[in-house]
Order: structure tokens, then sequence, then C-alpha cells
């Protein structure tokens, strides 16, 4: 987004944080309604709810303020919940629509979106897409036909209604440090496609020549398992998410290449106090591995004109992961036309072009705004990268009881790279637990 894609990754919270809430989600039950659409398109008050604290309410007044210059009769009001993961969020959120209150739009990352659809507790857009047609498929046109895709196939209503808008996303990359390879002797790939032997050599080239790492080591769900399980076509589940493929030959062969970057020194020993932004800085890193929220720390670093964005490293196939925010109207808002009006606004190129200006952490959903200068300007070579992969990524696997299974996978993942267990044993392990999370939603 995603989602704590970072991934992470929400539009709004592109505007002032550094993070990316990201994916990591589930399946279900649904939207629809039987009235009409209630409000006036132009005028009303809408309370916003998204998952978070009171710091990110200077962002959600920065987006607010840059709406109500077209709609000063809309007045939004945020709500931010501080839950531990999206399945804490939804409950909450369910829980406060079945007692009553008042909940006009419910920001949900990719995590979310099945859970949310589960709980019947959201409208089907279907009436407001058929209204504004041309306005819809504009923003359909503009788009990665795979991101329409993967919310019609992972966030549809029980009978196909449509219950979201998708709206930004974060897939992975490599920021180089060009200096570093420089140092080294080592070309990067002029592509920006490298092989995973490819990436090795380079990595004791870069050790060998200045001392420095290749990469930091990590264990998070997005940034760090699955990048290497795309890369050799795994991933932690099936296609429809309705199975654990965890333990696959090649998920297995992919943490034993995240566990030889350890093994051989080029990433440092997963946890301790590793600082990676002032190792990146100092010539002792030679990349940052992200997706778009890694360009604010480089514009702090002062290194956007040293860094090249590369895709990640590939054993079979160019792979990533993906997840995306996504905007729905809850059915009992009061005001579903302004509420409506607002996510049109989320869709237009002018508020695609306002975040990606204004340095958002997350790739405009619109392919003409990541191809323009609000996306490329004062960012590294290369960043149009990150939109393109959104036509080999596969969705960040989000199961009903996806927080659950985020841990078993995590830790899973850093009890391999940690070097304290071997890989096949400690994905058997993980496939175990996994299979039955799916088997008791």
């Amino acid at each position: 987004m995603r989602f704590r894609r970072g991934r992470t990754a929400l539009a709004v919270l592109a505007i002032a944080t550094t993070s990316v809430l990201i994916a990591g989600c589930s399946g279900g039950g649904g939207g629809g309604g039987g009235s009409s659409p209630s409000g006036s398109p132009d005028s009303g008050e809408l309370t916003f709810v998204y998952l978070g604290d009171a710091n990110q309410q200077k962002a959600f007044n920065a987006l607010f303020a840059e709406f109500n210059k077209q709609y000063p009769d809309i007045k939004l009001k945020a709500q931010g919940i501080p839950a531990g993961n999206w399945a804490d969020f939804s409950n909450t959120v369910a829980t406060r629509l079945a007692g009553g209150q008042v909940i006009d739009i419910i920001q949900v990352a990719t995590e979310g979106q099945r859970l949310f659809a589960s709980k019947g507790v959201l409208a089907d857009l279907g009436p407001f897409i058929e209204q504004d047609k041309a306005v819809v498929d504009d923003y359909w046109a503009d788009i990665n036909p795979k991101l329409k895709q993967f919310n019609e196939e992972f966030a549809s209503g029980p009978n196909g209604e449509t219950l979201f808008i998708p709206g930004g996303f974060n897939t992975m990359g490599m920021y180089l440090n060009k200096s570093v390879f420089d140092a080294a002797g080592v070309t990067i790939p002029a592509d920006g496609n490298w092989t995973w032997d490819e990436y090795l050599a380079a990595g004791h080239a870069i050790k060998d020549k200045t001392g420095a790492y290749i990469q930091a080591a990590g264990s998070s769900y997005f940034g760090d398992a699955m990048p290497w399980l795309t890369t050799n076509g795994a991933s932690t589940f099936n296609a429809d998410w309705t199975k654990p493929t965890y333990n696959s030959p090649a998920a297995i062969q992919s943490a034993e290449m995240a566990r030889q970057l350890v093994a051989e020194g080029l990433s440092p020993e997963p946890g301790g106090q590793f600082d990676a932004e002032a190792a990146y800085k100092q010539g002792k890193l030679a990349s940052l591995n992200g997706g778009r929220w890694p360009v604010l720390s480089i514009r702090n670093l002062d290194m956007v004109a040293d860094t090249v964005v590369v895709n990640w490293p590939t054993k079979t196939t160019n792979g990533s992961p993906v997840g995306w925010d996504a905007w729905n109207i809850a059915k009992n808002s009061k005001n579903q036309e302004a509420a409506w009006t607002f996510i049109k606004f989320l869709m237009s190129k002018d508020a695609g072009e306002y975040f990606a200006t204004i340095g958002g952490t997350i790739v405009p959903a619109r392919e003409s705004v990541a191809k323009s200068s609000a996306f490329t300007d004062n960012a590294p070579e290369g960043s149009i990268r990150l939109s393109e992969a959104m036509s080999y990524a596969t969705p960040i696997p989000s199961i009903d009881r996806g927080a659950e299974a985020q841990k078993v996978i995590e830790e899973a993942w850093l009890t391999i790279i940690s070097g304290q267990g071997d890989a096949k044993a400690t994905l058997d392990a993980a496939q175990t637990k996994l299979e039955s999370l799916v088997a008791n939603k």
C-alpha cells in the first residue's frame, strides 16, 4: 500500500509518512444495498476511517484541503483506528457500524479487502459506476489491467459486486548506490534485469573491493520473503489463496538464497542495530530495497542522482509482490453521493499528480501519471520500473486469518536467514501451521 507494506502503503499516508501500510488479507461475504444512494453529490459531511493514529492527521488534512478546492461544501473528517493489524481494524470498524456509528468511507489496503468484503458492511459501487461510466472507464483505461483484474478477483462481493475502487500500489525493486557499484567495478544492468547468480557475483565483488554489504537482511513478509519467492515462481499460497505453498521446492530454494547472502557475509546478520540508511549514505551498503517508499529517504540523504532503481534479481522469472489501497462506501453512509464524489476525486489525474508531486510513498495507479514528471522528477533513475512491475506482480496472499499467517511466515523466514533452522524443515513446519489457519478460518 503494502502494507505494513513496508509494504505498506496507503495513498494519503504517502503524503506525510515514509512507511507504507502494505499488503499482507482474506475472503467472503459482501456488499449490496437495496436503496438508492443518499445525500447530495456536492455537499455534506463525511467520516473517513483509516488504520493509523493521530500522527497521520496532517496528511489527511492536506488531502482534504486539496479536495475542498473543488468541493468546498463537502466536509471530511478523518478518524484513525490504531489497530495492530487489518483483522483487528476490520472487526473494530464492523463493531462500530453495528453499534450505530455512521462511517462513510473506509480506507483498506490489500490485506483487509477480503476481510471487509466478508463483513457485509460495504455498499455495491455498481450504481455509482454506471452513473459515471465515462469517468470510471477513463480511469480503468489508464491503469494497468492487472490492477483492475486483481480488484475483481480478490475484493469483490459474494455475487460479484464491486465494493472497492483500487488506488495506488507498491511493488518491490532495488535502489542501487551507483558509487558503491562503480568503486567495485560492477556494472549495473542497463535494462534493470539480472539473475540471482549475477547478483551473488556482484555482492562478492562489492564486498571484496569496498567492504560494503549488497543488501540488509530482513524477514518482512512483503519486503523480504515475497520478492525472493516470486522471482523463483513461488509464493506462500496458491493463486486463489485456498492452499499454502510455503514449503514448495521453489520456496525452499528461495529461502536458501536469502540465507546464503547472510552466510557468505553479503548481508549483515539480521537483527541488531544495523542502520541501513546511514550505511547507504556512507557507502557501506549497496542497495535499499523497497517499493516507492525509499524515495523519501533517498531525497533526505541527497542521494537521488547517485541512485538507480532496478528489478529484483531473478531465478526463473521477473517477480514482485504487489499491494494496493482501495476505496469504498459504507452501507450505512447517509452521504453516499458525496462519498462517491470524493472517490472520483481520488481517481482523477489531478489527484494522482498531486500525490506524486508531494513525494508520496506509493506508485500512482494511473500509468500516465507514473510516466510523467510528477512521478519521475526528483526521483532515482529507473523509478518507472516500479510501475511496470505491476504487469508481472503477484498480489500478496492475504487470507482471512492474515495477521496470524503473516506471523508464521515471518518467523519461519527469520529462523532460516539467521541460520537457526534448516530451510526445508522450517518451511514444512510453517506449512502445517498455515494449513491449519486455512482450515479453521
